[in-house]
């Protein structure tokens, strides 16, 4: 697995390295094919949450999936309506909540410290997500946020020397999470932060997230599920796209009529970006939740 992972890393930097400059040679923002990727290779990270969520409803008890199904969607619907009433306070929660997912997602080893240390580590090696375009994009970033109605990173606060400053504990938080491993696993943790700062450099910031969250973060999460069905890759990754289809399918076909329905209130990009956010957090959340819990009851078992 370190093997693969590394191997991973090293093409995801180096298509990072080929993919800016082609980028620059375009005058358009692809939005559409950002919205493709997410909703083909994004999303099927968390097409096996059913699975999981049976596998946890056992260790209570339960035999029925049914509560589990109702449970996820009830919460991914009332992150929508807490958005649409309270957008700064839910999207800040969602990218704290966000940056310690993807810390502790991409770190593909075991790293265990006291409670707080370990879970602020993978905060702010993950922050660096949302930190870079910030820092290298930043009106183009806030604009998204304008879209989504967040004006949080306009104050203040969240100057130039902040975001250099939160930058570098990002990067020596990963150091530190990697510094009594081997030689690859700490190339990994270096080339994934490089990585980010090339996308955001040379393409846009969505563009730049989405490359991030498809070729990175979902592969990364995808290469872990397809051993956790079967030891050996190609048997394991049929079972994982039979496994996934389903509930991506539906997920995608969700956010096309979402976008079809607020294209009527907003201009196309803007649902797009709504849609993209908006729903990832919907489904980030109970992820999360479900992650977290199936992680602490199979310690218990």
């Amino acid at each position: 697995m370190e093997r693969i992972n590394f191997i991973h890393s090293v093409i995801f930097f180096n298509f990072c390295i080929l993919l800016s400059p082609f980028y620059l040679m375009i005058s358009f923002d692809p939005i559409i094919l950002c919205l493709f990727l997410i909703l083909v290779l994004g999303i099927s990270h968390g097409a096996l949450d059913d699975i999981k969520g049976k596998k946890l409803l056992r260790i209570f008890g339960f035999k029925s999936s049914i509560s589990f199904f109702i449970a996820y969607i009830l919460i991914s619907i009332l992150i929508i309506t807490s958005w649409l009433i309270f957008p700064n306070t839910v999207l800040s929660l969602f990218l704290i909540v966000a940056a310690y997912h993807f810390g502790k997602e991409d770190t593909v080893f075991s790293f265990q410290r006291k409670f707080w240390i370990s879970e602020s580590l993978f905060f702010l090696k993950g922050s660096s997500v949302i930190l870079v375009p910030l820092l290298l994009k930043r009106e183009e970033t806030n604009e998204i946020f304008r879209i989504l109605n967040f004006e949080v990173f306009e104050f203040q606060i969240f100057n130039e020397k902040f975001l250099i400053f939160m930058l570098c504990l990002s990067f020596l938080s990963s150091l530190y999470i990697s510094h009594t491993k081997n030689s690859d696993l700490k190339g990994i943790m270096i080339m994934d932060f490089l990585s980010l700062i090339i996308l955001n450099l040379f393409l846009s910031p969505i563009l730049a997230f989405t490359v991030y969250f498809c070729f990175l973060h979902s592969i990364r999460h995808s290469i872990t599920l397809i051993f956790e069905l079967d030891k050996s890759f190609k048997p394991g990754l049929k079972k994982f796209i039979i496994k996934a289809i389903p509930l991506t399918f539906a997920t995608g076909i969700i956010f096309l009529f979402a976008i079809y329905f607020l294209n009527n209130f907003y201009k196309l990009d803007e649902a797009i970006f709504k849609v993209i956010f908006i729903g990832l957090a919907s489904l980030t959340f109970p992820h999360i939740l479900l992650e977290y819990l199936l992680e602490k009851n199979e310690k218990k078992t």
